[in-house]
């Protein structure tokens, strides 16, 4: 489990093949200075497991099916990622909760930068315009969001905004975002699990069993 307050800005730093997945080499050194064998750690929003790692980078591997759904399936070495660590027992959620299970991907189809702050339009899948609200929360590559607008229900291309403050302008991978490029996105779980409910309470009597 994951906040969406990012730590650090890595660096994937090697990629080699891993049966039909890859194994990734991470530079972050933060995380890595006390990472341990099997704990949790977003990259870019994406949860991957530590399988080894030294005093500044930690190795994971990630699956062919994470590939094919994630912005992560694009990097190469020298990609910029964003780190978080697993979200100890007792610290506060500064954030929204977080799984680190990216939904779909999106594209940043404007930047509007402002004197002190960015706004980013990003495409919305549209089986997930539904679960993304204003003034909801949403994770983009891994960074905790408050979604600033929303594309009207009758577009044929859904999207929605992010507003950015200088902080996560400098701190986070979105501050160096340009027009094309590929975000993770992961959508409010409180809003995935009204939907499925919703889905069940509409289907037909015995349309579940």
């Amino acid at each position: 489990m994951f906040t969406g307050i990012i730590e650090e800005i890595g660096e994937i730093t090697a990629i080699s093949a891993a049966g039909d997945g890859w194994r990734l080499t991470v530079r972050a050194p933060k995380a890595a200075a006390d990472a341990i064998h099997g704990e949790s750690i977003a990259v870019s929003g994406v949860c991957l497991t530590v399988v080894d790692s030294t005093a500044d980078t930690f190795d994971a591997d990630v699956m062919k099916q994470t590939l094919d759904v994630a912005a992560l399936g694009g990097a190469t070495v020298g990609t910029r990622v964003n780190i978080e660590k697993a979200m100890p027992v007792g610290a506060r959620l500064g954030g929204h909760i977080v799984q680190g299970h990216v939904d779909g991907v999106g594209s940043v189809i404007e930047v509007r930068p402002g004197e002190q702050w960015s706004v980013l339009r990003i495409s919305l899948p549209d089986d997930l315009a539904a679960l993304v609200v204003d003034k909801g929360s949403i994770s983009v590559d891994g960074t905790s969001l408050t979604v600033s607008a929303v594309s009207p229900v009758d577009v044929d291309a859904h999207w929605f905004e992010i507003s950015l403050i200088p902080e996560t302008l400098a701190a986070t991978t979105l501050g160096s975002r340009a027009v094309g490029d590929r975000v993770n996105l992961e959508t409010d779980i409180l809003a995935r699990h009204v939907e499925r409910l919703l889905a069940f309470r509409a289907a037909p009597e015995g349309g579940s069993r």
